[in-house]
């Protein structure tokens, strides 16, 4: 199979299952309650499993500490962008600064890189997300639910972040890897069979998520204009800044091998969190109708870019 060909098989899969969860919706072939569980099945069960196996495998070195330290900077740098940008540009939509940091891993990264270059590869964006996680659960969420409830306390945060099934996953992997444990989990009664539900549920994430994705485009074209200011600030931003690091820090510093370059930039490029609007305030009508357009355009955009960059490196 020469490379044209290959990379053709590759993208159209991705291309095909979030056409056919556009068209679910369109034909109304399945409501949107039963979509919506879907999406809880997917991020409860799939996700958290694949995370779990990713980490579980994953040679884990003290270097990768960098790696953390870093995205997590970024994506605080990423907020106090938006913040100026706000100041600066005038932007009256409240929730701006939410749109400019913070990426989707869960919903959509761990998919695209894992449909493109193998579920089996995906401890090397999986290592990347350590530290956005920790920035989601600690900082991100933390704001979120200061503008819509006021202050919160710091051990509520603290059980919502040991709470969420996909932090559950990465720390278990993390823990039983560290206690050499890859090979008798498979290996002993019970612990195997257990092992291999959770592969089962991992090959679930990319049709999955796919088709949820593909169900949940739905284009405004009034605002598009305000989308477009988030995707042009966010990407004029963060292109140079993951050439940047994979230069600098990836091969540079940390003399790492391409995998991790092609992780990063798949993460740099996803949409802001699809949570935003799960945890915003309810009586802002047209400032969720402003988030789900940045969400929908966004994510939309990135599929393109990562069909681009994938086209332009097939392999890691």
């Amino acid at each position: 199979m020469d490379q044209t060909t290959d990379i053709i098989n590759r993208v159209l899969p991705i291309l095909l299952l979030i056409g056919l969860g556009y068209w679910i919706r369109r034909s109304r072939f399945l409501p949107e309650s039963t979509v919506s569980d879907l999406r809880k099945i997917a991020a409860n069960l799939a996700l958290p499993s694949v995370l779990f196996i990713s980490f579980l495998h994953t040679e884990l070195k003290t270097k990768y500490i960098a790696i953390f330290i870093t995205i997590f900077l970024v994506c605080v740098g990423l907020w106090f962008y938006g913040k100026a940008l706000q100041r600066r540009r005038d932007v009256p939509q409240t929730y701006f600064p939410f749109m400019m940091t913070g990426f989707e891993y869960g919903m959509l990264g761990v998919t695209l890189f894992g449909s493109a270059y193998g579920l089996d590869n995906v401890g090397y964006i999986a290592i990347f997300d350590l530290g956005h996680e920790i920035f989601i659960w600690f900082v991100f969420l933390a704001l979120l639910l200061m503008k819509r409830d006021g202050l919160q306390q710091p051990a509520e945060i603290v059980g919502t972040f040991f709470k969420s099934p996909v932090v559950i996953g990465i720390l278990a992997g993390i823990l039983l890897n560290i206690a050499g444990a890859q090979d008798w989990l498979y290996e002993k009664p019970v612990t195997g069979g257990v092992m291999a539900a959770l592969e089962f549920l991992s090959g679930l994430i990319i049709p999955l998520i796919l088709i949820i994705v593909g169900y949940g485009i739905k284009l405004d074209r009034q605002g598009l204009r305000e989308a477009s200011l988030v995707i042009v600030a966010r990407l004029a931003v963060i292109i140079p800044l993951a050439l940047i690091i994979n230069a600098v820090l990836i091969r540079g510093l940390l003399d790492l091998e391409k995998g991790f370059e092609v992780a990063l930039f798949t993460l740099l490029i996803l949409p802001p969190p699809f949570i935003v609007p799960l945890y915003m305030r309810s009586d802002m009508p047209d400032e969720r109708r402003y988030i789900n357009n940045v969400l929908t355009v966004y994510t939309l955009v990135s599929i393109l870019l990562f069909a681009v960059y994938f086209i332009l490196n097939p392999e890691l």
